[in-house]
Formats: structure tokens, C-alpha cells, sequence
């Protein structure tokens, strides 16, 4: 067949169609070779939801967590409840209307597992505990567990199972019944302050904070023994928000050691109590706060200030070294032209 007699419309179009083909092909592949790599930023689980809800549609009850919480059963093995209890306690965050829906006996039965053998089991109950004791209706209900939440946190060391079980903790209301247990498991909770995780001790410190200001616990805390290198504490290498805790922790106390109540009694501490290590009149406090007057972070700076202020604002009281705070304070905070710290004119801007 001559060459000239394969040139025939039908035929020139299949090729121009064809080398139109390659060239697209070719064209797109160089495209990908010069645009940058895609990289999607991570869509978080909330979002996602709400991004595929309709507008003004309120959503109804997908029975998610209901049927999460039918099939929590104690013959499961401790992967699938595990499984269960984490799809448990995302449905309480992203399902408000499910989760208010759930009764107290829900609440019973997550909080059953907290005797389960697993450690990790228990971490989930109180994980999910915490979840639901954000719902204002089921507080009360989980506040009847603090006794057992207690024990848990004193008779293992396990620092996942603190700071669990001390954020739960951290969200309640603590029932005076509770406070002759707390006495009792105050040494505990000073050993995680001593030798556990940065965040087990911020999550304690939180919770001695709030205990601090129950007058029938202050003494005990304060004649709790600690270890001889407690102030290292105050270092100011420790992450801000540990620091940060610890000064209020401190704060707190020494509000209420200055109460009329608290000066009412001749109080008795033993030689190593968390009292004589603060204010005792061998104490190194003062060199520690103002080691932290200094610290990068202003929030630091300022409470570091507060402390120091509250015990020279003492009114003679048995707090032997403000008197050196004071003078060593005020040649810190001045230098030589009268420039103040960032923390010194922020407490002047709040007075």
C-alpha cells in the first residue's frame, strides 16, 4: 500500500488524537515533577465531624456510645476493653447529647473497672470517668468514688495511673468525709511529688493546692515529712509550668499558716516536716524564689514576686528569714539606675 493512500481523514484523526494523548500524558507528568509534595495537614477527629455536619442541622443520636456502653463487659479480654473504653470516652467529648443522655448507672458500670487487674484498664475507667465528670449532673455520682480514686493513687506507683487518676480528682469536688483518708495518704502523695513524672507532680501539686486551703488538713501537710533536698524543686531548670505550680503551692501555704484560725494553736513540726524545710528558720527558700525572679518565663517571674511578698508581709510572725528577703529583694530588684524587673512592675500594676 502506498503511503500516500493510508493518509485518509479517518486515519488522521486516530493520530492526532493519539500524539494529542502523549502530549497531555507527558504534560502532566512534568506538572508533578515540579510541583511541590502535597501535604495535607491533619484533620483532628472533632473536625471532621463537624465539618460533615449540615449547617443549622442539629445532629441526632448515632446510639454510638450506648452501644459502646452495652458491650462493655467484664468477660472481654483487655484489648477489646480497652477498644471500648477509648471509643467511650471520645463519644463523651464529641457526643454532648449522647453522653447527657447516659444515666448514673452508666457511670457505675465504667467506674466497676476500676478493679479490673489490668493497670491499663484502670487508667481507661478514669480516663473515661474524667470525660463524663464534665457533665455537670454526673459529678456528684463520680464523687462517691473518691475514696477508692484515692487508694488506687496511693497503693500503685504507676505515673500514667497519677496523673489519671489526680486529673480526675483535680475536677471534683472533694467530699469532707474524704479527709481523714487524705491524711492518711498525704506521705504518698508527697512521694509523687518528690519522685514522680513532671507531669504527675504538676497534677499533684494542683490537687495539695487545693487541699492547702481545707483548714483541717493544713497542719498535717505542713508537718508531712519530705526529703532533705526538697527545695530542689525550685530549680530553675524545671519546666515553667512545674515552677509555676509549686510557687502557688507555696502561696497557699503560706496564706494559711497566717490565718487566725492556724495561729490560734502552738503548732509542733517535726525536724524535717514540709513546714521547717519552707519557713523554718534553716530554711534556703529565699535564696530559691529569688533565683526564680529571674526565671524566662514571666508568669514564673511574677509568682516568684507574690511569694516573696506574702511571707514579708508576715506581721512577725516565725517566718525568720524575711528580714534577709527583704533587704537581698530590694537590692535585686533595683540595679544601679532603679530599673525594675518585668515581674516587680507587673505585681506594682496590679496593687
Amino acid at each position: 500500500m502506498k503511503y500516500l493512500d493510508m493518509v485518509t481523514p479517518k486515519n488522521v484523526v486516530t493520530a492526532a488524537t493519539a500524539a494529542g494523548t502523549v502530549y497531555l500524558v507527558a504534560k502532566t507528568i512534568m506538572a508533578g515533577i515540579k510541583s511541590p509534595p502535597y501535604n495535607p495537614k491533619p484533620l483532628p477527629l472533632a473536625r471532621l465531624a463537624i465539618e460533615h455536619q449540615a449547617p443549622n442541622v442539629t445532629v441526632g443520636d448515632s446510639g454510638e456510645l450506648r452501644g459502646l456502653l452495652l458491650s462493655l463487659n467484664p468477660s472481654l479480654d483487655d484489648y477489646a476493653k480497652k477498644m471500648i473504653f477509648h471509643g467511650i470516652t471520645r463519644c463523651v467529648y464529641l457526643l454532648d447529647n449522647e453522653a447527657t443522655a447516659c444515666t448514673c448507672d452508666d457511670i457505675v458500670l465504667v467506674a466497676s473497672f476500676l478493679d479490673d487487674e489490668d493497670m491499663g484498664i484502670k487508667i481507661q475507667a478514669l480516663n473515661a470517668l474524667k470525660a463524663f465528670a464534665g457533665i455537670l449532673k454526673f459529678k456528684i455520682k463520680i464523687q462517691e468514688f473518691v475514696p477508692q480514686i484515692l487508694e488506687m493513687i496511693a497503693n500503685f506507683w504507676d505515673n500514667d495511673m497519677h496523673i489519671a487518676g489526680l486529673r480526675l480528682l483535680n475536677g471534683l469536688q472533694l467530699p469532707v468525709q474524704t479527709h481523714s483518708l487524705l491524711k492518711k495518704l498525704l506521705p504518698s502523695l508527697m512521694d509523687i511529688l518528690q519522685l514522680g513524672s513532671p507531669v504527675a507532680k504538676v497534677q499533684v501539686l494542683k490537687f495539695l493546692s487545693t487541699l492547702a486551703q481545707k483548714e483541717d488538713l493544713l497542719y498535717d501537710i505542713m508537718n508531712c515529712q519530705v526529703h532533705a533536698d526538697f527545695l530542689t524543686l525550685f530549680q530553675p531548670y524545671h519546666p515553667g509550668n512545674l515552677l509555676f505550680e509549686m510557687l502557688v503551692f507555696v502561696e497557699r501555704l503560706s496564706e494559711g499558716r497566717l490565718t487566725p484560725h492556724y495561729q490560734s494553736v502552738n503548732w509542733q513540726y517535726n525536724e524535717l516536716s514540709l513546714h521547717e524545710v519552707l519557713f523554718g528558720e534553716d530554711s534556703r527558700l529565699s535564696d530559691r524564689l529569688l533565683s526564680l525572679i529571674i526565671h524566662p518565663e514571666e508568669e514564673v517571674q511574677i509568682q516568684a514576686c507574690r511569694v516573696i511578698l506574702k511571707l514579708q508581709l508576715s506581721d512577725g510572725t516565725e517566718i525568720a528569714a524575711a528580714g534577709e528577703t527583704g533587704s537581698r529583694l530590694s537590692s535585686f530588684l533595683f540595679d544601679s539606675v532603679g530599673n525594675i524587673t518585668v515581674a516587680e512592675s507587673t505585681l506594682m500594676s496590679e496593687c
